[in-house]
């Protein structure tokens, strides 16, 4: 019970930090939906799913390998223990975090389960575990600790727990604490050995941009939970010690929160498309085409006038109309 304190005394300290800042609540970008995802996927996560997770993983654990429990706990394996304990929650827990998470940039159906947290146009320790609960609920590193802590783990995960996830709220916080370091001269060097190591502010933010030309934002990179490492390692890290202006994903398709939150068990409405045969939609198209066709007529010919005090030298720019997928994906 204990590190659950802590860690609930680590989140209070970086929301109070935020909200000093007047940052915390009512962002400038933030909408109606933002606050239902956060709170209703924050409890769910750890009121419903942790437990269940770590419960049925142990309950496996204990139906296949009954031998096996406590197994590598410290009086079997004495001092040393505790080295092969964190090495085990690195690789099995974080590692295999930074996969999922890199996968799920990268299939549709993932990426729908993960959506939510990039939803938000803003960082903030409100968005750490804004997610669709069937993220965690299938997230194998979360499975992979629930094995762990049946092996004899349990109390060296409690404090890499502590650790990990202050580690995640500081990369998510908009208190910039890593600014910091890059203002110091003579901490230039620990700062380019921290933002290696761990996650930070600005190597975090980069993943959560909005605009991928902007020369900061890399949502397709940059998917360290704990360690910032992996992306290092794995080829994915991109380290500007700067923030984007804008948070956010690119080309998104509107999902209120109930699609947010449970999708694919609900789908937020949306008008159908007309087949490309359809009687009614060739003539619409033919009828807008006409439409068309008239406009850029009109719009040249009033564009070459000599009288038109709007003139553009004959260059018609007409609108175009993007319609696409989301660009994280």
């Amino acid at each position: 019970m204990n590190y659950q304190i802590a860690i609930i005394g680590i989140f209070l300290i970086f929301a109070l930090l935020e909200a000093k800042q007047g940052k915390l609540f009512k962002k400038c970008a933030e909408v109606s939906d933002d606050g239902k995802v956060e709170l209703i996927g924050t409890l769910v996560l750890f009121v419903i799913t942790q437990p269940f997770v770590l419960f049925s993983a142990g309950a496996l654990m204990l139906l296949v390998v009954p031998q096996y429990q406590g197994a590598l706990d410290q009086e079997a394996l004495g001092d040393s223990s505790i080295f092969l304990h964190i090495a085990l929650l690195l690789i099995f827990d974080d590692m295999m975090q930074y996969w999922w998470h890199r996968l799920s940039h990268s299939t549709r159906f993932l990426y729908n389960l993960h959506r939510a947290h990039h939803n938000g146009k803003y960082m903030s320790v409100r968005i750490i575990y804004r997610n669709n609960v069937f993220y965690y609920l299938l997230m194998p590193s979360l499975w992979f600790s629930g094995a762990l802590i049946y092996l004899g783990l349990g109390w060296t995960y409690a404090f890499y727990l502590v650790v990990k996830l202050s580690v995640i709220t500081g990369a998510h916080a908009e208190w910039k604490w890593d600014r910091f370091l890059y203002q110091t001269p003579m901490l230039n060097k620990l700062a380019w050995i921290v933002e290696r190591t761990i996650s930070t502010p600005s190597t975090h933010s980069a993943h959560h941009g909005l605009k991928a030309d902007d020369g900061i934002t890399n949502y397709k990179g940059n998917y360290g939970n704990l360690l910032f490492f992996w992306d290092v390692l794995f080829g994915t890290a991109k380290i500007t010690r700067k923030y984007p202006a804008q948070y956010g994903i690119e080309g998104m398709f509107y999902a209120n929160w109930v699609e947010q939150l449970v999708w694919p068990l609900y789908k937020t409405p949306r008008k159908p498309k007309m087949l490309a045969h359809s009687p009614t939609n060739k003539a619409a198209k033919a009828a807008s085409n006409t439409i068309n066709e008239a406009e850029k007529k009109s719009a040249i010919e009033t564009a070459s006038s000599p009288n038109n005090s709007t003139h553009t030298d004959g260059v018609l720019n007409p609108e175009s109309v993007v319609n696409k997928t989301d660009a994280a994906i």
